[in-house]
């Protein structure tokens, strides 16, 4: 009964505690979300450019087809 008792107090505490946070607009999630999604495109980009340069020099060296 008592780790029962234990979890509503620690759910209450998790429901004080977000009643403090300052949530961001909405402006500022989609800002952030557009600029998270760009940078993610071109770190893929640029991944998938170094493993294609990478696999054609490795071809290259090791005679593959």
């Amino acid at each position: 009964m008592k780790k029962i008792q234990g979890f509503f107090d620690f759910l209450k505490q998790v429901y004080e505690e977000l009643t403090k946070v300052t949530w961001l607009g909405k402006k500022d999630v989609v800002r952030s979300t557009v600029a998270v999604s760009f940078v993610v495109i071109l770190v893929s980009i640029y991944i998938s450019l170094v493993d294609f340069g990478l696999n054609t020099a490795l071809k290259a060296i090791l005679g593959g087809r």
